[in-house]
């Protein structure tokens, strides 16, 4: 049975490279597709997303890089790969540690359709609510979880050094850590806001009202929502019309470029943890809730 399994997730390991070596190209030119591969060296670790880090990776202007988190579901991923699929465009899905393990064939599904996997911890608590000792378990956990599911192995280092904070809620400590380990740490540049209550009409709305206001950037989106899996075909379609193009990122050898945040940036999420971190420790009498997705803030 093992030996099956290595077999599978070989083959599918195969598919995913395959698809990658023709991701830029194989698309109908009325198709949104993908514009560019960026490949990224995690060498001494990075943070990237202007809304928790004070830099993010250097787009041009209509440059989109298209971010899943918390998946897989059976209820909704189904539906997101497919409109990823409709519209030959590549993502990179955040990966819950026991979710991948609940539904296995998704995630080698993605792997096979040349999506990149990331990483964001086995169970998805607070991070920051938690001992170091605890986090860094979690997140070990989450790491080898992925690995085991997606390629049928997990070594010493994730495959993918690809990394998200639950809730952005990071700590200096674990930072420190990951990027002794030569892991990328992603934030976000922007987000669709999906944990609220919204119609698929509203979302899209709001997110390419987001995207025209900020012309570029790293967005999160979850595949666990079903207004985003209800709403992502005609967002991506709008992304067309509107000239957006897509990147994709993969983890290699080459040196990232990184542009700085403007004058007077401040952290939006450090902002809103100070918030909501000690109403969460109040009401779970300092144990360790699960992470809650950030409450719509100034946006």
């Amino acid at each position: 049975m093992q030996q099956l399994r290595l077999i599978v997730a070989s083959l599918c390991l195969i598919a995913g490279l395959a698809s990658a070596a023709t991701a830029d190209t194989a698309c109908s030119a009325d198709k949104l597709g993908v514009a560019r591969t960026l490949v990224l060296s995690t060498k001494g670790g990075f943070e990237v997303g202007f809304k928790s880090y004070p830099r993010s990776l250097d787009l041009a202007d209509h440059e989109v890089v298209l971010t899943f988190d918390d998946g897989p579901s059976p209820k909704t991923t189904p539906a997101v790969l497919a409109a990823l699929r409709q519209e030959c465009v590549k993502a990179t899905f955040f990966l819950i540690g026991r979710n991948a393990a609940a539904d296995p064939a998704l995630v080698r599904r993605e792997v096979a359709e040349g999506h990149t996997i990331g990483n964001h911890t086995y169970s998805h608590p607070i991070l920051r609510l938690l001992n170091d000792a605890e986090a860094r378990r979690d997140i070990e956990r989450g790491f080898a979880a992925d690995d085991e599911i997606a390629y049928g192995n997990a070594g010493m280092e994730p495959k993918t050094p690809f990394f998200r904070f639950p809730g952005f809620a990071d700590t200096l400590a674990l930072v420190a850590w990951l990027k002794s380990r030569d892991i990328g740490i992603f934030g976000a540049d922007l987000w669709a806001s999906d944990w609220l209550k919204m119609t698929p009409d509203e979302e899209r709305q709001l997110v390419l009202g987001r995207l025209e206001k900020a012309g570029r950037g790293i967005l999160l989106l979850h595949d666990t929502k079903q207004s985003t899996a209800a709403m992502l075909p005609a967002l991506l379609r709008d992304l067309k019309a509107r000239g957006f193009k897509i990147v994709r990122i993969v983890p290699g050898d080459a040196k990232p470029a990184f542009r700085k945040a403007p004058p007077g940036w401040t952290s939006e999420t450090e902002a809103i943890l100070a918030k909501v971190l000690p109403e969460l420790r109040a009401r779970h009498g300092g144990g360790t809730p699960g992470a809650a997705h950030l409450p719509e803030s100034v946006e």
